[in-house]
């Protein structure tokens, strides 16, 4: 009636269905699994390319390289430089209101006010030493900093988010102090030259790029970022066959070196424009509230061109010195 001793003391062991090893999980079953789950996954829809807003994007770059270029022309000794002083502080306080709205540092009118003084200081010490040069812009660049990040110091509120606000204290100083480069370049033999080379070769850049994202923007770099792959590769291609085109009839090139120096400027303007594309697909993305929209789309073509100035001035020194 009651089991026997021995069979009570029998170690218990696998039964016969399971066998003598534990059943393992089903591989396959949880691949299958996995890939139902894929498939159960909406693909991301890419944004739409705004096709009049890419062509309006275009429009910009091409008068922001017009008055930069042709504004160079007029450029003189003496008091004829303030013309163009002023076409590039212009061009700066675009670049404050685009690059202050879209970064949105935390202490954002203070930061914009040492930007436009920063401005007018780099503007003054590219047109006023006897001697240019860039050393009095690194100078004014290095004030300018300073005074953004200690100037957040003496409110509580900024105080606590300085380090935060810093790369977009440090972007936007450098981006207005760069521009002036432009100014100092009119004062040197063959500077002039080196402007029309290098940024016709980025505006041409920009606004192909631009202009065939409004018709054919393909292939996609991201569902999110409304650019495509060819009219980035095709608009820097196209910038350095202009650029070596222009360097048959400037003093100091010739269509060799007017070409490297057109790619590496076109290059720079192209990625740039194309990085603003990529931060503001983040921001939308984490969930911020879209800023004011003409600053978000003057952005690219502005970073573009501040990085063809101190490209130029690079190229200038390489080869016409």
């Amino acid at each position: 009636m009651f089991p026997s001793a021995a069979d009570d003391d029998r170690p218990a062991g696998p039964s016969k269905d399971a066998g003598f090893f534990p059943k393992a999980p089903s591989l396959v079953g949880d691949a299958r699994r996995a890939a139902e789950a894929e498939e159960d996954e909406e693909p991301i829809e890419p944004v739409e390319v705004r096709r009049l807003l890419s062509l309006a994007i275009a429009g910009f770059a091409a008068l922001l390289a017009i008055g930069l270029i042709f504004g160079a022309q007029t450029s003189g000794p003496g008091n004829a430089r303030l013309p163009y002083a002023t076409v590039v502080f212009g061009v700066q306080l675009l670049f404050i209101l685009a690059w202050t709205m879209a970064t949105r540092p935390p202490a954002l009118p203070l930061v914009a006010t040492v930007a436009v003084g920063t401005a007018l200081a780099a503007d003054a010490a590219a047109v006023l030493p006897t001697v240019a040069g860039a050393g009095p812009l690194a100078w004014v660049a290095v004030g300018g900093l300073a005074a953004g990040v200690i100037g957040q110091l003496f409110r509580a509120q900024d105080r606590a988010r300085v380090r935060e606000s810093f790369f977009s204290t440090l972007l936007i100083v450098l981006g207005v102090v760069v521009l002036a480069m432009l100014i100092v370049l009119t004062r040197k033999p063959a500077g002039t030259q080196a402007i029309v080379v290098c940024l016709t070769a980025a505006g041409v850049a920009l606004v192909v790029a631009r202009a065939l994202d409004s018709v054919f923007a393909w292939p996609r770099f991201e569902p999110h970022v409304p650019r495509g792959g060819l009219g980035v590769v095709l608009g820097t291609m196209i910038g350095t066959a202009v650029a070596a085109v222009i360097g048959r009839y400037q003093v100091g090139f010739d269509p060799g070196s007017a070409a490297l120096v057109g790619l590496v400027a076109a290059g720079a303007a192209s990625l740039v424009d194309l990085a603003t594309d990529y931060s503001e697909a983040g921001r939308q993305l984490a969930g911020d509230a879209p800023t004011m929209f003409l600053a978000r789309h003057m952005q690219g073509p502005l970073g573009g061109f501040a990085l063809a100035a101190p490209m130029a001035y690079l190229m200038s020194v390489m080869f016409l010195t």
